[in-house]
């Protein structure tokens, strides 16, 4: 392969990566935006999603019924997470939300180890035959599977967010959630759906990625560190930037790693973090609404 070609193909890798990360980004955005809370178990709703419906296909299940079972099956665990851990603590600092989160990320992954184990699981890809070629360059036709679940989720959470009167009026949760309740919006209600979408939006994402990567009951660690990092990038409460920071993310963790060193691959996402904190804390494009009870 030629340099141009090589070039091309590291665009195409990190294409494919910024993507997987954007996802779980838009997940993490979606929840910030309407509770203020910074989910890190986002990335365990990933690995049990894609572990499930791996499951539920080797049990004999068809692909689209086993992808629609563990979406629901994790929405619902999201809802059940947010009743039992953050609702109780609903007035407690952000510090100490964002720490019952870790604490519910660690419980996810013990109990996925427990019920999977360590062997790694598999997906059949949902479009079969090879890959196509691009300019030289080889592309997964999984990826363009993951590319359309990315865009098509960028667009519907910009248009509820940005163009609908409900999406305007769950986000004035996480600004005033006193104001939002004299205006007749429920925040605790708006913080269970939220989880519960996040958890749908994250089993999806692991159905999509697990034909590329398998399934471990680990996967959802540097998942979500990468898609926290990626939200964190493009600003916490912006879809849109969200999608951007996972986009530039990947591309610079395939470059980095492709040119330079593998060894990069998972450190730079963390040079880039404290960057970004150090420099620009809001975002490239976002600005962040502290939380108010």
């Amino acid at each position: 392969m030629d340099i141009s070609g090589q070039f091309l193909q590291l665009l195409l890798t990190g294409l494919t990566l910024g993507s997987i990360y954007s996802l779980i980004a838009l997940a993490v955005v979606t929840t910030f935006s309407i509770t203020g809370i910074l989910n890190m178990a986002q990335g365990e709703f990933v690995a049990i999603g894609a572990l499930l419906a791996a499951s539920l296909c080797a049990a004999g299940m068809p692909l689209g019924a086993a992808f629609l079972v563990s979406v629901l099956a994790v929405a619902a665990l999201g809802g059940l997470l947010e009743r039992a851990a953050i609702h109780p603590a609903r007035r407690a600092s952000g510090l100490t939300l964002v720490i019952i989160t870790i604490g519910v990320s660690i419980s996810l992954r013990g109990l996925a180890l427990l019920i999977w184990g360590t062997e790694p699981f598999s997906l059949p890809a949902f479009t079969k035959g090879g890959p196509l070629f691009v300019g030289g360059a080889a592309v997964s036709p999984q990826s363009l599977w993951i590319f359309g679940l990315a865009a098509a989720t960028l667009a519907g959470l910009y248009a509820f967010f940005e163009l609908t009167y409900a999406g305007k009026a769950v986000k004035a949760c996480v600004i005033n959630r006193t104001g939002a309740r004299l205006v007749g919006i429920n925040p605790n209600t708006m913080s269970f759906l939220a989880f519960a979408a996040s958890g749908a939006l994250g089993a999806a994402a692991g159905i999509f990625i697990a034909p590329l990567t398998l399934a471990t009951y680990d996967m959802g660690f540097m998942l979500g560190v990468k898609g926290f990092v990626a939200a964190i990038i493009g600003g916490l409460n912006n879809v849109g930037g969200a999608v951007l920071g996972g986009i530039l993310l990947g591309i610079l963790e395939s470059y980095g790693a492709g040119l330079v060193s593998s060894g990069l691959k998972d450190a730079l996402a963390m040079i880039i973090l404290i960057v970004v904190l150090l420099v620009k804390p809001e975002g490239i494009i976002g600005t962040i609404n502290a939380r108010k009870i």
